[in-house]
């Protein structure tokens, strides 16, 4: 065997070995909870501008408005896990539910962390952005002006 034709079937065996790498390192990135962690419940007050972190289940009241955000559940996680190396870095995404009390109208929204979706929606005169989300998915950090 020639010395090019030994240079082709090694570089081939290294392709192959680095993709089927990848596809079992992205597989492993896309989870979501078998079984959902308790949702905590209550409700915390949340400034206007200000950051409010909550965990599933619990809601924040906008105290200069009628305007309530609970944390309903982790959508999807495709994030890249601590210690991994990933070829991208995944998308959060959460679902959130809006509600104006007084009036007795609400909406779910779905928001990302990644570009591929919305990170902010608006409701009731309010823009709600999704901060951070924790790695296990069980609290996300929310902005409401």
């Amino acid at each position: 065997m020639d010395a090019r034709k030994f240079a082709v079937i090694i570089g081939s065996a290294a392709v192959l070995a680095v993709g089927a790498g990848s596809s079992v390192a992205l597989a492993h990135t896309l989870h979501v909870p078998a079984v959902p962690p308790r949702p905590a419940s209550g409700t915390v007050a949340a400034d206007p501008g200000r950051d409010v972190t909550l965990a599933r289940g619990q809601e924040a009241q906008l105290s200069t408005k009628d305007l309530t955000v609970r944390y309903t559940r982790l959508v999807e996680d495709s994030r890249c896990p601590a210690h991994v190396q990933c070829v991208w870095s995944g998308d959060a995404v959460v679902a959130v539910q809006l509600s104006q009390p007084g009036r007795g109208e609400q909406t779910t929204s779905v928001l990302h962390t990644a570009s591929r979706g919305p990170h902010a929606t608006n409701y009731a005169a309010a823009t709600v952005t999704l901060v951070d989300v924790s790695p296990s998915g069980d609290r996300i950090t929310l902005r409401v002006s």
